[in-house]
């Protein structure tokens, strides 16, 4: 990693003795510190939901998790009228900033913090003309990323959900991450929380078609069902190889498309039997999944094609009205019946899904490795990019040749089952 190293190789053998030893030993038992960049600090802001589990601990496989971490400054973008961040920092003894340098460097003049953990997610930002609210987050990591260059030592970053709404400014933060050698862990708690039925498809499974049906607002919950199907999809044999062409439709389209079969009836109806939340007054999926009552229910649907370069096809359904959760199902060769499964959300206001995520942040934190990689949510930030894309260019079929991100996926799934 960029840090030390040329200190690392001067150190011989001989001298790992007596005084050093107790300063490892002393460094070994101090807390981590880490400093939160965020956009907003207020109830039931992502920043509030996470920020919160670093300063009092959270529920993680039947215990109340206390990480030897502690949360050394803050750095706040936009302070509403009920902003929490202040309040927060005079609790638990930790100082404001009001610039992202300051931040990392605890105000001194070099970098002070073992870990950065990015929240810009919730504020007052504008919106583009694909919808996509234009969140700092590549203008935060730059500043982050200019602090590492200008002190010469890198430490490990988290980003909550999108790496950017741009899918070059993605892919300039992961080529950034691996220039300078730190992990970087990002995304959604979806591919993280608990799972009805815990669903994990086989490492190397040859994945014949997969399906999302999910609800909420384009480039806020359609992100989180994308990536939830990345990474299912990415465990199957050769791992992801890339997206040759992708397109998003809306509207009595997806009917059309629904009668024309651009996706598997069966797979529609076997994500649609995880569901807890279908609505309508037929709530059978196979009457839901035929049509039924679907387009009295939705309004407004949207379906995402996704065309991968080894022959897989995925679809996401945006199905607002007649569903308030997200399922997946997949064909998968050599299995006779369906997989599918629920990936479960727990309600505010305590979303102990977070909580989830969060454990894997501390292990990045204490181990110095992302549990799984970024390029699974730099896929998912390209793909959502190039599918809003396709909506305001008349809904077009694109071909998608930036998207040959090539990447294999953890030997676990990594979610929640206790």
């Amino acid at each position: 990693m960029f840090k030390r190293r040329d200190f690392l190789k001067a150190t011989s053998a001989a001298a790992l003795s007596g005084p050093l030893l107790d300063v490892r030993a002393s460094q070994a038992r101090r807390p981590q510190r880490i400093a939160i960049v965020a956009s907003i600090w207020q109830y039931l802001s992502h920043a509030q939901h996470m920020g919160d589990r670093f300063l009092v601990g959270y529920p993680f496989d039947g215990k109340w998790q206390r990480p030897n971490i502690e949360v050394a400054s803050l750095y706040v973008d936009q302070k509403p009228e009920k902003d929490q961040s202040q309040e927060r920092a005079s609790e638990f003894g930790f100082e404001v900033y009001p610039t992202i340098a300051e931040t990392l460097r605890c105000g001194g003049n070099e970098l002070a913090v073992d870990a950065v953990v990015v929240i810009c997610e919730h504020g007052d930002y504008p919106s583009n003309s694909k919808g996509q609210k234009l969140y700092p987050r590549y203008e935060f990591f730059r500043e982050i990323v200019n602090v590492f260059e200008q002190d010469g030592r890198a430490v490990p970053v988290f980003n909550d959900k999108h790496l950017s709404y741009s899918w070059q400014k993605a892919r300039e933060m992961v080529e950034t991450s691996k220039r300078l050698d730190f992990p970087f862990l990002a995304g959604s708690s979806l591919p993280v929380t608990w799972r009805l039925h815990p669903l994990e498809l086989p490492l190397g499974a040859e994945v014949e078609e997969a399906l999302m049906v999910a609800c909420g607002s384009s480039d806020a919950h359609d992100f989180h069902a994308l990536e939830a199907l990345q990474c299912m999809i990415e465990r199957r044999k050769n791992g992801e190889t890339g997206v040759k062409a992708v397109q998003m439709i809306e509207g009595d389209a997806v009917w059309q498309a629904q009668a024309d079969g651009r996706w598997s009836q069966p797979l529609f109806e076997a994500a649609l039997s995880r569901s807890d939340t279908m609505y309508g007054e037929n709530s059978h999926p196979q009457d839901l999944a035929n049509n039924g009552d679907l387009p009295k229910l939705v309004k407004d649907p949207a379906a995402y094609f996704i065309e991968h370069t080894d022959g897989l096809r995925s679809t996401l359904l945006m199905l607002n009205g007649a569903v308030g959760d997200y399922t997946f199902a997949a064909r998968v060769k050599d299995m006779q019946e369906l997989q599918s499964t629920q990936f479960f959300l727990p309600r505010v206001p305590n979303v102990t899904y977070s909580a989830c995520l969060v454990h894997k942040i501390v292990e990045m934190i204490q181990t110095g490795k992302a549990p799984y990689p970024v390029e699974r949510t730099q896929m998912t930030s390209a793909l959502l990019d190039r599918c809003l894309d396709s909506k305001v260019d008349g809904h077009r079929r694109l071909l998608t040749p930036e998207l040959d991100i090539r990447y294999k996926a953890p030997r676990e799934s990594q979610f929640c089952q206790t």
